[in-house]
C-alpha cells in the first residue's frame, strides 16, 4: 500500500502498513513526551526568569505534539490516548533512551542539581533532528499524519532556533561554559544514534512512503545541520550507548520518569482526564 491512505479504518486493512504506521507514530509521541517531561522538570530552575517562561512553553508545545501522536493511534485502535501515553511499560516505549537521560543529580522537590549544558545540548540535538523527521513524513502517505506534520513544522523553527541560539552562544563563551558544553556534546555523541533510527520497521515505513527517507538519509541529513553549529565536532561515530529504544531497550532513568508522569494517572485511571 503506497497509495494516500485517508483514514484509519483503511490503514488498518494492510497489515504491514498498518504495523509500519504503529510503530512510526509510537516513535513520534514517545519521543516528544519523554523530552517534554525532562523540560518539565525545569520549570523554576531555568538560568533567569525569561528563558524559566520560554522553555515552559517549548515544553507544553512539545507535549501537545505528542498528544497528537498519541490520538493518531488511538484513531488506529491502539487503546484511549491518555492509557497510551501513561499506562504503558518501559519495554513498551519507542523513545530514543538518550531522550529519557535525566537532567541531573538530585530530584527535582527535594535537591535538584541539573546541568543546564546537557538540557542545551540534548534539545539542540533533538529539535535537529525532528526538524529532518517531520520534513520526511509532511508527505507521508497516511494522510492524517502528514497533516499533523504540517501543523507541528508550524511551531517547531521557534523551538528550533531556541536552543540553536543557546549553543552557539555557550561555545562562544566564557572557558568554563565552553568546556562544559563541549563535554556534554562529547557525551551525546557516543549516546543519541539510536533516536536517529527508525528502528525494526523502518525498511517497511519507506515502503509504504510512510516516511521519505530511510535512516541512513536522516543520519546525514541531522549530521549536515550540526556540523554547521558545533565549533568543535567530536572524534569517532555516533554511538548508542545505552541501546536502542527503537527496539524496547531503556535505562532506569525512564522508569524513574514515567513513574512520576503517571503518579496521578495511576491514582484513578477511571477519572475524566
Amino acid at each position: 500500500m503506497s497509495k494516500i491512505v485517508e483514514t484509519a479504518e483503511i490503514a488498518r486493512q494492510d497489515p504491514s502498513y498498518y504495523q509500519a504506521l504503529r510503530e512510526l507514530l509510537f516513535q513520534l509521541a514517545d519521543d516528544d513526551f519523554i523530552i517534554s517531561f525532562r523540560g518539565s522538570e525545569w520549570l523554576g530552575l531555568a538560568p533567569h526568569i525569561e528563558e524559566d517562561v520560554a522553555y515552559s512553553s517549548i515544553t507544553q508545545n512539545t507535549m501537545g505534539h505528542a498528544v497528537m501522536y498519541y490520538n493518531l493511534l488511538e484513531e488506529l485502535g491502539e487503546g484511549d490516548a491518555n492509557f497510551l501515553a501513561h499506562d504503558r511499560g518501559a519495554s513498551d516505549r519507542r523513545n530514543g533512551a538518550y531522550l529519557e537521560k535525566r537532567n541531573g543529580e538530585g530530584k527535582y522537590l527535594e535537591e535538584p542539581y541539573f546541568d543546564w549544558a546537557l538540557a542545551v545540548v540534548r534539545n539542540y540535538f533533538y529539535e535537529s533532528f525532528k526538524k529532518v523527521k517531520l520534513e520526511a513524513i509532511s508527505t507521508s502517505s497516511y494522510k492524517p499524519l502528514a497533516n499533523v506534520a504540517k501543523k507541528v513544522l508550524m511551531e517547531h523553527p521557534y523551538h528550533f532556533a531556541h536552543w540553536k541560539l543557546w549553543i552557539k552562544q555557550l561555545q562562544t563563551s566564557s572557558e568554563e561554559a565552553k568546556k562544559r558544553i563541549q563535554n556534554r556534546i562529547e557525551e551525546a555523541w557516543e549516546e543519541f544514534l539510536d533516536v536517529l533510527e527508525l528502528g525494526n520497521y523502518g525498511n517497511e515505513m519507506v515502503q509504504h512512503q510512510l516516511i521519505a527517507i530511510d535512516e541512513e538519509t536522516i543520519k546525514g541529513n541531522w549530521l549536515e545541520e550540526v556540523k554547521t553549529v558545533l565549533v568543535a565536532m567530536p572524534e569517532g561515530p555516533l554511538g548508542k550507548k545505552y541501546g536502542s529504544g527503537r527496539n524496547g531497550e531503556h535505562t532506569s532513568d525512564l522508569d524513574q520518569a514515567l513513574g512520576t508522569l503517571a503518579e496521578v494517572f495511576q491514582s484513578d485511571k477511571t477519572a475524566i482526564w
